[in-house]
């Protein structure tokens, strides 16, 4: 039997190879079952998918951290942002004048609200005061029950009478407390913490008072008490990144990190600190301005949270419009190899001991750097490139850096752990990019699909047609190997070979036919609606509820691939621009449990056929396997707020399974058949 088995293997793979090697194919009639095999043998081509392969990129795009992922509800809390908005005025120019000037107390945030209260003395001023007020990211969420740190800065000359409130949209006070300041030319940091007697989600903090005087205020910050371990991360939203799994998080941008302007590119020694030093930064590309309270820190906090590795992206000394020669390269090499230090190094290291006195003695896992973002076209790329890569791998020679360089079509000719590759494209174009990496070389350094999308028309603010395409995509990247070598290899040591051993034969297969691709993520990854900045993405929020579009939903799908067995396929069918399929192993799954995890995606528009064999299991395959199915009545659904699952994945129990199903595919569909066995 086991010579028999090797004799057919060996038939099917020469036959393969002589398809592969000469230009005809046979087509089946197009009424034909289309067929789909997978071998489970374990003496087989099966391979380890790599151990990072799936994650995630965060990037300050579509206030997707400012009034987003970051939790905190002031939206310019320092007033350093050119001018005092979104805060407004209570009360009439009669009644108050209000103004900004550089009396703060914090060295990197000089800018400051002064508030002259003109009534309250012969003038009465109105009952409920006058001041400000800050309706946070287009409305606080504030819940009935819950409790809200509330923390500002304050400075009055005169003995000041102040009352801090949430109110709702109908002037309804949620919660308040009372602050006596003044007769003191220092500043006061008042804290307290309010629980709300009721639920709005577009409330707002008012500071007011009915006592004459002047008095400045600086630095007010609202945050939830509920945040993800504390750390500051919403956690709603934070749940919707941790269901995916991601391996990685590579961060913080995207152009966020270049800047139109080298002024206002990202740089991270003024994102680290006491959250009231930070100056915070016009995100000039994206055209709004953030307060850094999400920094380098808590990018290596959220990865280490989300338990996946940080890729630290920093900038080359390229922004958008501006570049620094080579020559001049010095600052901006030191700012990256300290950066390293703060998130790698010892208590006693200048920026380790940074990293100490936030709170986090232990080192980060940082492993992946990369220069730049998408500068690659830049004419100094490349000599600021080599002076980055020498100097960190000759302190750190363990971190994998990444090239903003595509070497998918030919070598790089500069050295490099890993390139960049990036993909915005229409929907068929995405699906015939399942094959992209096939025949890439090799020889050279791992491909990062750092960000990839289906957009523009196709897509929406996003849609079945569109994930569907994707899901196509990510199959393709999680069988992506040299179809030539892959092929040829498993000939030669079957057919010739076959006296080796079980483990000599699973090293030799990884070693040589090991994925070219080593990590892909989607990008953007969230949307506040209030802010389309960049549409389509992957989980769309306000400032109290999220839903997934198709497009996150279809990743769900591939967050157990990272590390996984690849079992080897066969996909028979005369639709090849319309289905691809592929099949993984996990040990040890759900309830310890093993299965077989079988996705096929059907892009095309009509229902298909598709018997699937599983070849070489020692069992057969048992009650208690399901199938996943993502499609809709149209390919242009979408989800929304108002119908949050309109296009979800639907779980049903596979009452047929067996090593041999027929199957039907509904059109414009992701179908996930999980064997247990």
């Amino acid at each position: 039997m086991a010579f028999y088995s090797l004799r057919v293997t060996c038939n099917v793979l020469l036959y393969s190879l002589i398809v592969y090697l000469f230009p005809f194919h046979c087509l089946a009639d197009d009424n034909q079952t289309s067929t789909l095999v997978v071998n489970a043998t374990s003496n087989l081509s099966a391979r380890q998918i790599p151990d990072n392969f799936f994650g995630v990129f965060l990037e300050e795009i579509n206030h997707e951290v400012s009034g987003g992922l970051w939790a905190e509800l002031v939206s310019n809390r320092g007033f350093e942002a050119g001018n005092i908005d979104p805060w407004t005025i209570i009360g009439d120019n009669s009644s108050i004048s209000v103004s900004t000037d550089l009396a703060s107390c914090f060295e990197k945030n000089k800018v400051a609200l002064k508030l002259e209260v003109l009534c309250g003395d012969t003038k009465p001023c109105p009952n409920n005061g006058v001041g400000i007020s800050n309706p946070g990211f287009w409305g606080m969420n504030i819940e009935e029950g819950k409790k809200y740190q509330i923390i500002f800065y304050v400075k009055a000359l005169a003995k000041t009478d102040l009352q801090i409130s949430f109110i709702g949209a109908d002037d309804k006070k949620l919660a308040s407390f009372n602050a006596t300041v003044g007769n003191t030319a220092n500043w006061t940091r008042i804290s307290n913490i309010l629980e709300a007697n009721a639920t709005y989600h577009n409330a707002s903090l008012q500071i007011t008072t009915t006592t004459k005087g002047v008095y400045w205020l600086d630095q007010v910050s609202v945050m939830p008490k509920d945040t993800h371990k504390g750390n500051g991360f919403r956690k709603d939203l934070f749940q919707m990144v941790a269901k995916l799994k991601p391996k990685f998080l590579r961060f913080p941008g995207g152009c966020f990190v270049q800047g139109n302007v080298l002024s206002n590119a990202f740089k991270w020694k003024e994102t680290v600190g006491p959250w009231e030093e930070r100056p915070g930064h016009l995100n000039d590309v994206w055209n709004y301005w953030t307060d850094d309270g999400f920094g380098y820190f808590e990018g290596l906090q959220l990865a280490e949270d989300l338990h996946a590795l940080p890729v630290w992206v920093f900038n080359s000394g390229i922004s958008l419009k501006e570049r620094v020669n080579s020559s001049e390269l010095s600052t901006y090499v030191e700012d990256a190899l300290d950066s390293i230090e703060f998130a790698r190094g010892c208590t006693k290291s200048k920026w380790g001991s940074v990293r100490a006195s936030m709170g986090h003695p232990k080192p980060f896992d940082l492993r992946y750097v990369a220069v730049g973002n998408e500068d690659c076209g830049n004419s100094n790329y490349r000599g600021n490139y080599l002076i980055f890569h020498d100097k960190i791998k000759y302190r750190y020679p363990d971190i994998k850096i990444i090239s903003n360089c595509d070497g998918s079509g030919k070598p790089l000719d500069h050295p490099a752990d890993l390139y960049d590759y990036h993909i915005y494209t229409n929907s068929a174009d995405m699906f015939s990019k399942s094959t992209k990496f096939d025949k890439t070389s090799r020889s050279g350094p791992k491909a990062f699909v750092s960000e990839y999308a289906v957009w523009k028309e196709d897509a929406g603010l996003g849609s079945l047609l569109a994930a569907v395409s994707e899901a196509a995509f990510l199959i393709g990247l999680e069988k992506n190997r040299h179809f030539f070598l892959y092929t040829l290899l498993i000939f030669y040591e079957l057919c010739f070979f076959s006296f080796i051993t079980k483990n000599q034969y699973f090293h030799s297969i990884h070693f040589l036919c090991s994925d070219i691709v080593e990590m892909v993520a989607y990008a953007p990854l969230f949307l506040n609606i209030n802010d389309k900045r960049w549409i389509p993405d992957a989980i769309v929020f306000d400032s109290y509820q999220n839903y997934g579009t198709p497009s996150y939903w279809v990743q769900r799908y591939f967050t157990d691939s990272s590390g996984a067995i690849l079992l080897p396929t066969t996909l028979n069918t005369n639709s090849p621009n319309s289905l691809i399929a592929s099949a993984i192993y996990l040990k040890g799954y759900k309830h310890n449990q093993n299965y077989i995890i079988i996705k096929v995606v059907n892009f095309g528009t009509t229902p298909q056929n598709l018997k699937i064999s599983v070849n070489g299991l020692n069992s057969t395959v048992k009650h208690g396997s399901s199938k996943i199915v993502l499609t809709s009545s149209n390919s242009m659904d979408e989800n929304s707020f108002l119908e949050p699952n309109k296009v979800a994945p639907r779980r049903s129990l596979l009452e047929d399974a067996a090593n041999e199903m027929n199957v039907i595919l509904p059109p414009y569909s992701v179908t996930s058949f999980d064997l247990l066995t």
